[in-house]
């Protein structure tokens, strides 16, 4: 029996997994098709992480160098795993730069992939320049200007339009992706601690900054720092008769009333789609999808992060839309998972 661990995705979920199985001894094998580890928060830019506030390049950029400084962490990247054919205790893993990887478990940690807000054109992402995304704003905070691209100025006012690809049946998205509300009531505060003049606004449906996210993110940008919300059903953003500021045409849902207002920037909050290459992760590792396409989970209460295939196991984003601390969380917990059924295994098999 190999008690080697083959972990797939070298983002917050797989990373913390990798340090997990590494720290109790087991051999780790990480595979990362990207040609550098970190996931969406190094790959994107993210800027300062939710909750904890600090910058992704130095969070994550630890977790980084605890798993490749460790001996027992071996680490492919710009490489796939191509083939996996075993069971529990004797996988044979082939990766995509020619190599065979035997291991006892396999740790799927591949993620999501944001929603392409080409998906939304009415909304104006694709047609006009001063129409952006949450993670380009994430690139701005990170470059320490906000700015309009199509003319470099400092933005008056600024919309952010939360559910972009999320709660979205017309265009089949039919999930909250979690963690936007929060996510952008954060940027909401970055904008304004880098231009205090600009004015923001957030449209939203429903506002779910759930647990402790309330009162740090929800308020505190409200009362502090004079976020505007506003709840309303858009219709489409469009240009001014200036030819130069946006607007984002709607209904004020609580008043019921048609409202155009002016911007110079206009900001789509994107939503956590399913990993596009979960077709071929399920094809490959022989794990199922749910119905929107996230990878599957197995019995869940007395078998936490299992996948539809024994010996695998699945966490983090790649099950659903997740914040980065779950992700992490559910990193580690897979390492334990994996090892302590190893373990059963090898005490069954003396």
């Amino acid at each position: 029996m190999n008690d080697t661990i083959l972990v797939v995705g070298g983002g917050p979920t797989g990373l913390a997994a990798a340090h997990g199985a590494a720290s109790v001894g087991r051999k780790v094998v990480l595979v990362e098709k990207a040609d550098r580890l970190g996931g969406a928060p190094i790959l994107s830019g993210y800027a300062k992480l939710v909750p904890s506030g600090e910058w992704a390049k130095d969070a994550i950029g630890r977790m980084i160098a605890r798993v490749e400084s460790n001996p027992l962490a071996t680490v492919h990247k710009s490489t796939r795993v191509t083939a996996l054919e075993g069971g529990p205790g004797n996988f044979s893993a082939t990766l995509s730069n020619g190599q065979q990887v035997q291991a006892g478990a396999v740790i799927l940690g591949t993620g999501f992939t944001h929603f392409d807000s080409i998906n939304k054109p009415e909304w104006g992402f694709g047609t006009y320049e001063d129409v952006v995304t949450t993670t380009q704003v994430e690139q701005m905070v990170g470059a320490g200007r906000i700015a309009c691209p199509s003319d470099g100025r400092t933005p008056e006012r600024v919309a952010i339009l939360l559910c972009v690809g999320s709660r979205d049946r017309q265009i089949g998205r039919e999930w909250c992706s979690k963690i936007c509300c929060t996510v952008s009531t954060n940027l909401a505060i970055e904008i304004k601690e880098l231009s205090p003049k600009t004015d923001v606004f957030i449209y939203y449906m429903d506002i779910r900054t759930f647990g402790l996210y309330e009162d740090k993110f929800y308020w505190t940008s409200q009362e502090e720092f004079g976020t505007k919300f506003v709840k309303a059903r858009i219709a489409e953003v469009t240009i001014a008769p200036d030819g130069k500021r946006l607007l984002v045409k709607g209904e004020d849902t609580l008043v019921k009333r048609p409202i155009v207002i002016p911007f110079d920037l206009v900001v789509h909050a994107i939503g956590m789609d399913p990993n596009e290459d979960n077709p071929e992760i399920a094809k490959v590792f022989g794990v199922g999808l749910e119905k929107h396409g996230f990878l599957d989970r197995g019995e869940h209460y007395t078998s936490s992060f299992s996948s539809t295939r024994p010996g695998v196991y699945v966490g983090g984003a790649a099950l659903a839309p997740e914040d980065i601390d779950t992700c992490v969380s559910h990193g580690l917990a897979m390492a334990m998972r994996a090892v302590g059924d190893l373990a059963a295994l090898a005490r069954k098999a003396a």
